[in-house]
């Protein structure tokens, strides 16, 4: 049982076919099927059969679906820390819900960082569904995202943050310094960051409380290029409370008032049990609770986050 065998197998599990897994791996089909055959007659079990619907796997099958995605997590882990040990280095892999990544993680990592000159830290944006499968699969050290997130009672939560998500618009939209009601801000236009896409967390929960029909909403890919649109005066966004304070008491933003336009989350830190959680994971966990990180990430990073040390990497999940 190879990484290459283990690797095809999980692209045909994720994609649901053998072309789509082949074209993700770069390879034939024909290899992808001789990799899953090898496998089927190593462990004598079909794995899986092709129905109408798609792919139906065994119980085997499903093992090693699970099995598969756990020991190549574990041979990238293992790669990535030889590498970092011969350099002296320790790694710490976040993962976080995209409204965390692009607002609060800046300046918890950087403060967080100062405390050890051999730490390095990825911090990967991922969509909050997948937040504790990937703990599981051992692809990430420790997971930042809402506190609606479902979980398997093996994770630890620990909250540490309450933030409140408000209706925002720029000073040339009708609505500014107006109160607005549930019917007319469902006939705006609105202009999202990626945090509106998930399915848990405050924004999702807000618009669609809201009734705001899908031809209503553009998502951007980032939610400081929905806030710039939005202050050009085209349409309302959603916006941390505590990021656009400033411009508010200002005069550049504008809150919208009214029911429902409003909502408080709170972002919790997910790990697994003391077990198996890492040395840096559980360093972190404990200081991302004190009040010097709540202060550090409700005021952001003092430098780009490519200029931290030790260095930090950004990886955007699809």
């Amino acid at each position: 049982m190879t990484p290459t065998q283990l690797r095809a197998f999980a692209g045909v599990v994720r994609l649901g076919s053998v072309k789509a897994a082949a074209a993700e791996l770069n390879v034939t089909e024909a290899a992808v099927s001789m990799h899953v055959r090898s496998l089927r007659d190593e462990l004598d079990d079909p794995l899986f059969s092709r129905s109408g619907s798609g792919i139906a796997f065994t119980p085997g099958g499903l093992r090693l679906a699970t099995r598969a995605v756990e020991m190549l997590g574990l041979q990238d882990q293992t790669r990535r820390e030889v590498q970092s040990a011969a350099g002296g280095k320790r790694i710490l892999r976040v993962a976080a819900s995209s409204l965390f990544a692009e607002f609060a993680a800046a300046g918890l990592i950087e403060l967080f960082s100062q405390r050890a000159d051999d730490l390095e830290v990825e911090l990967s944006e991922v969509p909050s569904s997948q937040l504790p499968n990937l703990l599981e699969v051992m692809g990430a050290d420790i997971a930042i995202g809402p506190d609606s997130i479902k979980t398997p009672s093996a994770i630890t939560r620990t909250p540490f943050l309450r933030y409140e998500l408000i209706t925002v618009c720029g000073t040339k939209h009708p609505l500014s310094g107006q109160p607005a009601n549930r019917a007319e801000v469902s006939k705006e236009r609105w202009r999202l960051g990626p945090s509106a896409a998930d399915d848990a967390g405050v924004a999702p929960a807000l618009i669609r409380k809201l009734g705001v029909p899908e031809q209503n909403m553009r998502i951007y890919q980032s939610h400081a290029a929905a806030m710039a649109e939005v202050r050009r005066g085209r349409g309302l966004g959603l916006a941390l409370g505590f990021r656009v304070a400033d411009e508010i008491a200002a005069g550049r933003l504008h809150r919208v008032s009214g029911p429902g336009l409003s909502g408080h989350g709170t972002w919790e830190a997910f790990s697994l049990g003391s077990d198996r959680i890492s040395p840096a994971a559980r360093e972190l966990r404990n200081f991302i609770t004190t009040p010097r990180a709540s202060k550090a990430m409700i005021a952001g990073s003092g430098v780009g986050i490519s200029h931290f040390r030790p260095s930090v990497h950004i990886t955007l999940w699809s």
